[in-house]
């Protein structure tokens, strides 16, 4: 076998197997994906049966109750509402107006179960009895 021949047979082994490590890793990217959703888009085109995905909005104020397992609460965008039953521990940074993103699925009577909660928050710390007001404004 010439030089050449063996050169162009080891491209193309070296590109089917780029190729193949390609799609391999693709497909494993897609099943691993959860995608985010807000509760008018839920509301628009709701999820397949056992669909896990993530959805995000802000708490609505008065929605939280605590259970006996974890916690329920409403989510909203502005334009639609989502109830939300969360298994486990709240953050305990968890709090009412804040926004969430939770994961998990819905359930047949429409309520979102989540066993995954995340919450924004402001990323100034303050320690106990701090006052970040009046340091802002210069006061000692």
């Amino acid at each position: 076998m010439s030089a050449s021949r063996a050169g162009v047979r080891l491209t193309v082994v070296g590109l089917a197997a780029v190729a193949a490590l390609g799609v391999l890793g693709a497909s494993g990217l897609r099943d691993s994906l959860v995608y985010y959703r807000t509760p008018s888009e839920l509301a628009a085109g709701p999820a397949e049966d056992g669909e896990r995905l993530r959805l995000g909005g802000l708490v609505v104020a008065g929605s939280v109750k605590a259970q006996a397992d974890g916690v329920r609460f409403v989510l909203t965008d502005g334009a639609a509402d989502v109830e939300v039953l969360h298994r486990g521990d709240p953050p305990a940074v968890f709090q009412e107006g804040q926004g969430a993103l939770v994961e998990g699925t819905v359930g047949p009577d429409g309520v979102f179960r989540s066993d995954f909660l995340v919450v924004k928050h402001s990323n100034e710390y303050q320690g106990p009895g701090s006052d970040l007001d009046a340091v802002a404004e210069g006061a000692p």
